[in-house]
């Protein structure tokens, strides 16, 4: 870590970093909405909770923006578990057809 503060790109890691981890958890959204449907929105709840404490403890600055960051997208990917739920509704994607409890 001392070779981003050494040339000042400690922004340009978290920015980077904060890209990635809001593309990985698009992917969450659009694959657990489809397998599980938003029934598992409470395990993005407890992840983005464990994720403020593990920020909050972490005295480096980087990894501790980062669990932020981490922790922000798991609450934001439950109000889109819901709003992908709508988004199969109105066709945009596809329903899963070996769910129970599957959109008609």
């Amino acid at each position: 870590m001392d070779f981003l503060t050494t040339y000042h790109l400690s922004g340009l890691a978290i920015g980077l970093a904060t890209f990635l981890i809001i593309g990985l958890f698009h992917l969450l959204v659009v694959k657990c909405e489809y397998y599980f449907g938003t029934s598992c929105w409470w395990i993005f709840l407890v992840m983005g909770a464990g994720e403020i404490v593990l920020s909050i403890l972490t005295e480096q600055v980087i990894l501790s923006a980062l669990a932020g960051v981490f922790a922000f997208t798991s609450f934001w990917t439950i109000k889109e578990l819901f709003e992908q739920k709508e988004r199969v509704a109105k066709g945009w994607f596809p329903a899963n057809p070996k769910r129970v409890n599957k959109i008609r």
